[in-house]
Protein backbone atom coordinates (compact mmCIF):
# COMPACT_ATOMS: atom_id res chain seq x y z
CA UNK A 1 0.00 0.00 0.00
CA UNK A 2 2.83 2.39 0.85
CA UNK A 3 4.53 1.72 -2.51
CA UNK A 4 1.24 2.46 -4.30
CA UNK A 5 0.96 5.78 -2.48
CA UNK A 6 4.53 6.75 -3.42
CA UNK A 7 3.87 5.87 -7.06
CA UNK A 8 0.65 7.90 -7.03
CA UNK A 9 2.45 10.92 -5.58
CA UNK A 10 5.14 10.56 -8.24
CA UNK A 11 2.52 10.57 -10.97
CA UNK A 12 1.00 13.76 -9.59
CA UNK A 13 4.39 15.44 -9.67
CA UNK A 14 4.99 14.33 -13.25
CA UNK A 15 1.59 15.52 -14.37
CA UNK A 16 2.03 18.86 -12.63
CA UNK A 17 5.53 19.50 -13.90
CA UNK A 18 4.79 20.88 -17.40
CA UNK A 19 2.84 23.77 -15.87
CA UNK A 20 5.90 25.07 -14.03
CA UNK A 21 8.78 23.57 -16.01
CA UNK A 22 9.09 26.53 -18.37
CA UNK A 23 12.52 28.02 -17.74
CA UNK A 24 12.74 31.73 -17.02
CA UNK A 25 15.41 33.42 -19.13
CA UNK A 26 16.71 36.88 -19.88
CA UNK A 27 14.93 37.58 -23.15
CA UNK A 28 16.22 40.45 -25.26
CA UNK A 29 15.02 41.97 -28.51
CA UNK A 30 17.38 44.26 -30.41
CA UNK A 31 14.71 45.52 -32.80
CA UNK A 32 12.63 46.87 -29.93
CA UNK A 33 15.66 47.66 -27.73
CA UNK A 34 14.63 45.97 -24.48
CA UNK A 35 15.34 42.95 -22.29
CA UNK A 36 13.25 41.29 -19.59
CA UNK A 37 13.30 38.10 -17.53
CA UNK A 38 10.40 35.98 -18.78
CA UNK A 39 9.25 32.34 -19.08
CA UNK A 40 11.10 31.31 -22.25
CA UNK A 41 10.73 32.63 -25.78
CA UNK A 42 7.62 34.70 -26.59
CA UNK A 43 5.10 34.63 -29.38
CA UNK A 44 5.61 37.84 -31.36
CA UNK A 45 2.81 39.68 -33.13
CA UNK A 46 2.88 42.88 -35.18
CA UNK A 47 -0.09 45.11 -34.34
CA UNK A 48 -1.31 48.69 -34.82
CA UNK A 49 -1.67 50.99 -31.83
CA UNK A 50 -4.32 53.72 -31.97
CA UNK A 51 -3.02 56.87 -30.30
CA UNK A 52 -4.88 59.54 -28.37
CA UNK A 53 -5.27 61.64 -31.53
CA UNK A 54 -6.28 58.74 -33.80
CA UNK A 55 -2.93 58.01 -35.44
CA UNK A 56 -2.15 54.33 -36.05
CA UNK A 57 1.39 53.47 -34.95
CA UNK A 58 3.37 50.30 -35.65
CA UNK A 59 3.73 48.18 -32.54
CA UNK A 60 5.02 44.77 -31.54
CA UNK A 61 3.49 42.55 -28.88
CA UNK A 62 5.64 39.91 -27.17
CA UNK A 63 3.45 37.30 -25.41
CA UNK A 64 4.18 34.57 -22.87
CA UNK A 65 1.79 32.07 -21.30
CA UNK A 66 2.80 30.06 -18.24
CA UNK A 67 -0.08 27.94 -17.11
CA UNK A 68 -2.94 30.35 -16.33
CA UNK A 69 -0.59 33.36 -16.05
CA UNK A 70 -0.01 35.78 -18.94
CA UNK A 71 2.88 38.15 -19.63
CA UNK A 72 3.18 40.70 -22.42
CA UNK A 73 5.52 43.44 -23.54
CA UNK A 74 4.00 45.87 -26.03
CA UNK A 75 6.38 48.25 -27.80
CA UNK A 76 4.90 51.17 -29.76
CA UNK A 77 7.19 53.08 -32.13
CA UNK A 78 6.33 56.80 -31.97
CA UNK A 79 9.45 57.96 -33.85
CA UNK A 80 7.47 58.81 -37.03
CA UNK A 81 4.64 60.52 -35.16
CA UNK A 82 4.87 63.71 -37.21
CA UNK A 83 4.62 61.96 -40.60
CA UNK A 84 1.88 59.57 -39.44
CA UNK A 85 -0.21 62.34 -37.91
CA UNK A 86 0.25 64.66 -40.89
CA UNK A 87 -0.84 61.93 -43.33
CA UNK A 88 -4.21 61.62 -41.56
CA UNK A 89 -7.21 63.81 -42.29
CA UNK A 90 -7.95 66.10 -39.35
CA UNK A 91 -10.39 68.91 -38.74
CA UNK A 92 -9.07 72.45 -38.62
CA UNK A 93 -9.02 72.32 -34.81
CA UNK A 94 -6.53 69.45 -34.83
CA UNK A 95 -3.99 70.54 -37.48
CA UNK A 96 -1.55 72.37 -35.21
CA UNK A 97 1.90 70.75 -34.91
CA UNK A 98 1.32 70.28 -31.18
CA UNK A 99 -0.85 67.20 -31.67
CA UNK A 100 1.75 64.80 -33.07
CA UNK A 101 4.00 65.86 -30.20
CA UNK A 102 1.26 65.41 -27.59
CA UNK A 103 0.72 61.88 -28.91
CA UNK A 104 4.27 61.17 -27.71
CA UNK A 105 4.38 63.34 -24.60
CA UNK A 106 1.11 61.95 -23.26
CA UNK A 107 1.57 58.34 -24.38
CA UNK A 108 2.35 56.96 -20.90
CA UNK A 109 -0.65 58.68 -19.33
CA UNK A 110 -2.90 57.68 -22.22
CA UNK A 111 -1.92 54.01 -21.97
CA UNK A 112 -2.48 54.09 -18.21
CA UNK A 113 -5.96 55.53 -18.75
CA UNK A 114 -6.87 52.60 -21.00
CA UNK A 115 -6.20 50.24 -18.08
CA UNK A 116 -8.13 52.35 -15.59
CA UNK A 117 -11.17 52.39 -17.88
CA UNK A 118 -11.41 48.63 -18.38
CA UNK A 119 -14.82 47.37 -17.26
CA UNK A 120 -15.15 46.36 -13.60
CA UNK A 121 -11.46 46.56 -12.72
CA UNK A 122 -10.36 47.86 -9.33
CA UNK A 123 -7.18 49.94 -9.34
CA UNK A 124 -5.18 49.22 -6.18
CA UNK A 125 -1.94 51.05 -7.05
CA UNK A 126 -1.47 54.00 -9.42
CA UNK A 127 1.74 56.03 -9.22
CA UNK A 128 4.93 57.32 -10.79
CA UNK A 129 7.60 54.68 -11.34
CA UNK A 130 10.99 54.21 -12.98
CA UNK A 131 13.23 51.40 -14.16
CA UNK A 132 16.97 52.07 -14.38
CA UNK A 133 16.08 55.78 -14.01
CA UNK A 134 13.80 55.72 -17.09
CA UNK A 135 10.66 57.43 -15.84
CA UNK A 136 7.19 55.99 -16.26
CA UNK A 137 4.10 54.82 -14.41
CA UNK A 138 3.00 51.70 -12.52
CA UNK A 139 -0.48 50.27 -12.06
CA UNK A 140 -1.86 47.31 -10.14
CA UNK A 141 -5.39 46.13 -10.79
CA UNK A 142 -7.78 43.47 -9.57
CA UNK A 143 -9.82 42.04 -12.47
CA UNK A 144 -13.43 40.80 -12.34
CA UNK A 145 -12.24 37.17 -12.11
CA UNK A 146 -10.00 38.17 -9.14
CA UNK A 147 -6.81 37.75 -11.16
CA UNK A 148 -4.25 40.52 -10.65
CA UNK A 149 -2.62 42.66 -13.34
CA UNK A 150 0.69 44.45 -12.77
CA UNK A 151 1.64 47.07 -15.36
CA UNK A 152 4.76 49.18 -15.92
CA UNK A 153 4.64 51.83 -18.68
CA UNK A 154 7.75 53.71 -19.86
CA UNK A 155 8.73 56.03 -22.71
CA UNK A 156 12.30 55.70 -23.96
CA UNK A 157 13.73 57.17 -27.18
CA UNK A 158 10.21 57.70 -28.54
CA UNK A 159 9.20 54.09 -27.96
CA UNK A 160 6.39 53.31 -25.54
CA UNK A 161 6.93 50.14 -23.49
CA UNK A 162 4.05 48.41 -21.68
CA UNK A 163 5.11 45.53 -19.41
CA UNK A 164 1.96 43.64 -18.39
CA UNK A 165 1.78 40.59 -16.09
CA UNK A 166 -1.56 39.00 -15.14
CA UNK A 167 -1.56 36.23 -12.53
CA UNK A 168 -4.47 34.21 -11.17
CA UNK A 169 -5.98 34.72 -7.74
CA UNK A 170 -3.71 33.58 -4.93
CA UNK A 171 -0.46 33.76 -6.95
CA UNK A 172 2.33 36.03 -5.66
CA UNK A 173 3.19 39.24 -7.54
CA UNK A 174 5.39 38.59 -10.62
CA UNK A 175 8.33 40.52 -9.18
CA UNK A 176 10.98 39.00 -11.45
CA UNK A 177 9.07 40.19 -14.54
CA UNK A 178 8.23 43.59 -13.04
CA UNK A 179 11.71 44.48 -11.82
CA UNK A 180 13.90 43.08 -14.61
CA UNK A 181 13.17 45.30 -17.68
CA UNK A 182 16.19 46.89 -19.30
CA UNK A 183 16.55 49.31 -22.21
CA UNK A 184 19.23 48.46 -24.76
CA UNK A 185 21.42 50.32 -27.23
CA UNK A 186 21.90 49.20 -30.84
CA UNK A 187 24.57 46.66 -29.81
CA UNK A 188 22.39 45.10 -27.12
CA UNK A 189 24.13 46.72 -24.16
CA UNK A 190 22.01 47.72 -21.19
CA UNK A 191 21.66 51.51 -20.96
CA UNK A 192 22.40 53.05 -17.56
CA UNK A 193 21.64 56.66 -16.72
CA UNK A 194 23.16 58.77 -13.96
CA UNK A 195 20.08 60.96 -13.57
CA UNK A 196 16.39 60.46 -14.27
CA UNK A 197 15.64 60.03 -17.96
CA UNK A 198 12.80 61.95 -19.62
CA UNK A 199 12.03 61.35 -23.28
CA UNK A 200 13.06 63.98 -25.87
CA UNK A 201 10.82 64.68 -28.84
CA UNK A 202 12.18 63.88 -32.32
CA UNK A 203 13.10 66.87 -34.45
CA UNK A 204 10.44 68.29 -36.74
CA UNK A 205 11.11 67.27 -40.35
CA UNK A 206 8.06 68.31 -42.34
CA UNK A 207 7.17 71.80 -43.53
CA UNK A 208 3.59 73.01 -43.80
CA UNK A 209 0.68 71.38 -41.98
CA UNK A 210 1.84 69.80 -38.73
CA UNK A 211 5.47 70.75 -39.29
CA UNK A 212 6.27 74.44 -39.74
CA UNK A 213 9.76 73.35 -40.85
CA UNK A 214 11.40 74.11 -37.50
CA UNK A 215 12.98 71.82 -34.94
CA UNK A 216 10.87 70.76 -31.99
CA UNK A 217 12.01 72.18 -28.65
CA UNK A 218 14.17 69.96 -26.46
CA UNK A 219 12.46 71.18 -23.31
CA UNK A 220 9.24 72.91 -22.38
CA UNK A 221 5.84 72.48 -24.00
CA UNK A 222 5.07 71.13 -27.46
CA UNK A 223 5.73 73.30 -30.49
CA UNK A 224 2.78 75.28 -31.81
CA UNK A 225 0.62 74.75 -28.71
CA UNK A 226 -2.24 77.25 -28.46
CA UNK A 227 -2.58 79.21 -25.22
CA UNK A 228 -4.73 77.77 -22.47
CA UNK A 229 -3.70 74.10 -22.71
CA UNK A 230 -4.51 71.25 -25.08
CA UNK A 231 -7.66 70.50 -27.00
CA UNK A 232 -10.30 67.86 -26.34
CA UNK A 233 -9.18 64.28 -25.89
CA UNK A 234 -10.11 61.63 -28.43
CA UNK A 235 -9.85 58.21 -26.87
CA UNK A 236 -8.60 55.18 -28.77
CA UNK A 237 -8.78 51.45 -28.19
CA UNK A 238 -7.38 49.80 -25.03
CA UNK A 239 -4.14 47.80 -25.09
CA UNK A 240 -4.53 44.23 -26.28
CA UNK A 241 -3.73 41.42 -23.87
Amino acid sequence: MRVARILAAGCVLLVGRPLFAQEWIRYQNLDDRFAVTAPGQPTIEKIKWKSEYDSMFPATMHRWQQGPNRYTVTVVDYSDSEAIYTANQHSADFQAPMYWQIDILGSVQYAATQYRQKPDVKVTFDAFHYINLVTGHELQLTNPDQSRTYVGIYLHENRLYIFDATVVKGMPPPLIFQQSPEFLDAEGNSIRYRTYYFNRLPETRLAGRGGRGAAAPATGGPQGAPPGGGGPIQRGTPPQQ
